[in-house]
């Protein structure tokens, strides 16, 4: 065994390396899992998103044994941040791994001083009593998991006389897709204008459906609730992100309908549980559980001299 270090490509977008972490990802992933904190559709959709600060990707780490990958040390949208994923057989790196992302993945503030805030589930006490050694401190920030499955027959779908639950395959208009997203995440006003790029990158994945993208319309035409959804068939789960309602079509049911519609959709194709990166009440009340908890931990340093 020849563990090695290197930084992820400085690349942006699917590249080789994308994919070797991605599959890294899936196989990693075991049902019930509680110590490793990323899907790999978390992986794709960071890299859809437009938030992503493509200019520090090297700064992410990738541990490889032969060439295969066998650990993680990521950001997600920008330096400050970070998550650890490791094959169950190489957690003897999580030491390793957390100098690596106190040495490369910490942010440096106005005053020149460092920050890193780490994601550690509740549940690795390893990788706790390493993070108390070296400084880091447990916040009340919560970064959790849930996960919905089913027993017995699926739940009802409905919404109101009026409204209708189609896919982005049925229609796909993106300044309606931009609005129930940015009115459904409370920004003021109305989205800018510049929005088709960065929709238009949210949908380039390369394992981005249409057809599991759910929109409730309302009778004017509008979407008023979305859910996305990310699934594989080589796969047996399904990962939901991001679900927005309009404001002014709350508590109608309409988010409710839409989630449970594109889980609808992933179980008929084989998955038998979806997650999601919460435990919000809306969510319990679908039917998700609570899987794990993962807080934030800091860790703080002077500017280097």
């Amino acid at each position: 065994m020849t563990v090695k270090l290197r930084r992820y490509t400085d690349r942006p977008g699917f590249t080789e390396d994308f994919f070797k972490v991605r599959d890294f990802l899936m196989r990693i992933h075991e049902p019930g899992y509680t110590d490793r904190n990323w899907l790999w559709a978390r992986w794709e959709y960071m890299f859809s998103h437009p938030s992503l600060d493509e200019t520090n990707l090297s700064r992410i780490g990738v541990w490889e044994d032969d060439g295969k990958v066998v650990a993680l040390a990521t950001h997600e949208h920008g330096t400050g941040a970070a998550w650890f994923s490791f094959d169950r057989d190489y957690s003897f790196l999580k030491a390793e791994m957390l100098e690596y992302a106190m040495e490369s993945l910490y942010r440096v503030n106005e005053d020149g001083t460092r920050l890193l805030r780490a994601i550690i589930s509740d549940d690795d006490l390893e990788m706790r009593e390493f993070a108390e050694k070296r400084g880091f401190t447990m916040t009340e920030r919560r970064d959790p998991m849930s996960e919905f499955r089913v027993s017995g027959p699926f739940p009802e779908i409905t919404v109101p006389e009026g409204f209708s639950i189609i896919s982005l395959a049925d229609e796909n208009e993106l300044w309606k897709i931009e609005r129930v997203l940015w009115r459904g995440f409370d920004h003021p006003g109305e989205p800018p204008s510049d929005y088709i790029p960065g929709r238009l990158k949210m949908q380039s994945g390369p394992t981005f459906r249409k057809d599991l993208n759910i929109v409730v319309k309302a009778p004017n035409g509008d979407y008023v609730s979305y859910c996305g959804m990310w699934y594989d068939r080589s796969t047996d789960y399904a990962y939901v992100e991001p679900v927005a309602t309009d404001p002014d079509y709350r508590r109608m049911g309409l988010g409710r309908a839409a989630v449970l519609e594109g889980i609808r959709r992933c179980f008929a194709e084989g998955a038998a549980v979806a997650y999601v990166g919460t435990t919000m009440p809306f969510y319990l009340s679908i039917g998700f559980k609570p899987l794990f908890e993962a807080h934030w931990w800091e860790w703080q340093a002077p500017a280097r001299g």
